[in-house]
């Protein structure tokens, strides 16, 4: 007689590499960084190098592979060290939008009362001013420059993320489990931090994924508005403006960069889709 065993649960992780679109969008990201990492190695010219006999110079020119800016810069340069400063501004808005909102939301779940509405009405608040707008008075106020822009970025960000934390708390603290760890003498930090975050954080998790994409445009939009890297850094939003004036003249100047962040966005959402399915105990057999 045989008799059935329980289905083995698959590696989370290998769900994520076996989609094709996980798995594309895990390499691209790991090419950018590494790319990003190695750039001082992988690139021809320095960043800010300017040649005034190559000024404008089409794509394909002899040392210029994608042309040069206005000022005779290697656009391919510029744009694999723009990719330092446009991920690590992206790891850092989300960075600070964890570190906020977390803390926050799981105080409003756990604590309720008072404290969960006081909690949520700031919340409210925050969300209800549009977020480019909120991001540029919060830099403008810190003094423009990259970090203080992805920090004003955080901080729109923390609101969704203290959201979305305290729906979490509030289901997983009315589940059994947790009922039966309080029943054994759990309570406060033990409760919190062996039951609560573990299994409220991993929707969070899956949303940063996707609010790298936000952070990523933001950097974009305010460098471009001159409210992020300042020049001559190079970042993916200055080059775009920087290449506007000479849209007519060079549009591959404003193309790839821009390419360069439809593409990167895209590979986050990508992923975080992928995560989220994964994640998702429903679609798990």
């Amino acid at each position: 007689m045989t008799t059935l065993s329980p289905p083995r649960r698959e590696n989370r992780l290998w769900l994520v590499v076996r989609d094709w679109r996980g798995l594309a969008s895990a390499g691209y990201l790991a090419v950018l960084v590494a790319l990003a990492l190695l750039a001082p190695v992988v690139t021809a010219h320095e960043p800010n190098a300017q040649n005034f006999d190559a000024i404008l110079a089409p794509a394909g020119t002899p040392g210029y592979l994608l042309g040069s800016d206005d000022l005779g810069r290697d656009v391919l340069s510029r744009l694999i060290h723009g990719a330092q400063a446009s991920l690590l501004a992206s790891f850092l808005a989300v960075g600070v939008a964890l570190l906020i909102g977390i803390p926050l939301g799981l105080a409003a779940g756990y604590l309720g009362g008072i404290v969960d509405s006081a909690v949520m009405r700031v919340v409210d608040t925050l969300l209800s001013f549009p977020a480019i707008i909120l991001a540029i008075a919060i830099t403008a106020a810190l003094q423009p420059s990259l970090v203080n822009s992805m920090i004003s970025v955080g901080i729109v960000f923390a609101p969704s993320v203290a959201r979305l934390m305290r729906a979490q708390v509030l289901a997983v603290k009315e589940e059994t489990y947790v009922e039966a760890a309080r029943s054994f003498g759990s309570r406060g930090r033990h409760l919190v931090l062996r039951h609560l975050v573990p299994n409220s954080i991993q929707p969070v998790l899956v949303q940063s994924s996707l609010l790298l994409a936000h952070a990523l445009i933001a950097e974009a939009s305010l460098s471009f508005l001159g409210l992020g890297v300042q020049p001559p850094d190079p970042s993916w939003g200055s080059m775009l403006a920087r290449a506007y004036t000479f849209l007519y003249q060079a549009p591959l100047q404003m193309l790839v960069p821009g390419i360069a962040i439809a593409a990167t966005a895209l590979a986050f959402n990508v992923l975080g889709d992928v995560a989220q399915q994964a994640l998702d105990p429903r679609r798990n057999r």
